[in-house]
């Protein structure tokens, strides 16, 4: 489970964030491409926008829910 306190700083403010465990698989880039770059310099995704839509959201949510290290947080996740 991804860790709020792990969050990375590229990370655009709001609910969905990638923390330091993430592996660079490439995984939620090909999935939600619009929502997450590459940080070629830490070898990490990181979240560039928002969703907002309810198509959006469930885009990212699939990439959370695909993540092979659980390294994309959700802040409404209980």
């Amino acid at each position: 489970m991804a860790s709020i306190s792990d969050r990375l700083p590229l990370n655009v403010a709001g609910r969905f964030f990638v923390d330091s465990s993430c592996i660079d698989c490439d995984q939620c880039r090909t999935e939600a491409p619009d929502f997450f770059a590459r940080d070629a310099e830490g070898g990490t995704s990181y979240v560039t926008r928002q969703p907002v839509t309810p198509e959006e959201i469930a885009q990212v949510e699939e990439a959370v829910a695909n993540c092979a290290t659980s390294s994309i947080g959700d802040e409404t996740a209980g």
